[in-house]
């Protein structure tokens, strides 16, 4: 089992880990712990390197199957043996823009939801930029602006973003945890990480964010589309 340093802490930027496993021909490197992430939810994974103190590898995929992370390794250096001791280091000029840009989604997702009751079908996010899908039947110009200014609001609230890891029964407990249209939790874990935006949203996420909506900047909406009858996409850029 691979130790998710980026679940407690977003902030981590360099780890030090031993290797459990080893794939040559996929190049690939299962870590004891770890603080890339490895993608999910809209977030891309992490970039990054590794290095053993001889060989340093860029980190340039990451994927993570049952309880392990595996680290795909760039280059044509021999990978580390199993047992070598290895630190990380998180791209983290990319991270922190990825962590601001999630929380602005989050941010949008609090004020649609709390202010319409519209329940999110999709989106994706790039650093500083993404785009999110609500069950909405009509969208206009007039509605989109009134969001961008609320969700500004919500920014300049400087409301601290907080992270728990609760017992499944428990988190299942609190009202309208999932947000998404379709529920996409596996049925078996055991446990639920939960994000929220204190005063505004709180639901089950395993992407990185930051400590205070304060640190988003500026939002603005940049575009907005149908993409079917129940389905309005709206697109936002993160200053």
């Amino acid at each position: 089992m691979t130790e998710l340093i980026y679940h407690t802490d977003s902030y981590a930027q360099t780890f030090d880990a031993a290797v459990t496993a080893v794939d040559d021909a996929a190049r690939t490197v299962t870590l004891d712990r770890t603080a890339f992430y490895p993608g999910g939810g809209g977030q891309p994974n992490d970039l990054g390197a590794l290095t053993d103190g001889t060989t340093t590898w860029n980190v340039v995929t990451m994927k993570k199957v049952g309880s392990d992370v595996l680290h795909t390794l760039g280059g044509d250096d021999p990978l580390p043996a199993v047992g070598a001791k290895v630190s990380g280091q998180i791209d983290w000029d990319r991270r922190y823009k990825l962590m601001r840009t999630h929380t602005s989604m989050h941010i949008l997702c609090g004020v649609i939801f709390r202010d319409y009751g519209a329940q999110v079908t999709g989106g994706n996010m790039e650093p500083l930029q993404g785009r999110m899908d609500f069950e909405f039947e009509t969208l206009a110009g007039d509605f989109v602006r009134e969001v961008e200014s609320a969700i500004n609001q919500e920014v300049a609230a400087a409301r601290d973003v907080r992270v728990k890891i609760l017992p499944r029964e428990e988190a299942f407990q609190i009202p309208d945890l999932i947000r998404t249209k379709i529920n996409l939790l596996p049925e078996g874990i055991s446990e639920v990480r939960t994000v929220e935006i204190v005063g505004l949203d709180l639901q089950a996420d395993g992407g990185t964010h930051v400590r205070n909506t304060s640190e988003v900047g500026s939002i603005r909406v940049t575009d907005y589309k149908s993409k079917g009858k129940s389905n309005k996409r709206i697109y936002i850029e993160v200053g």
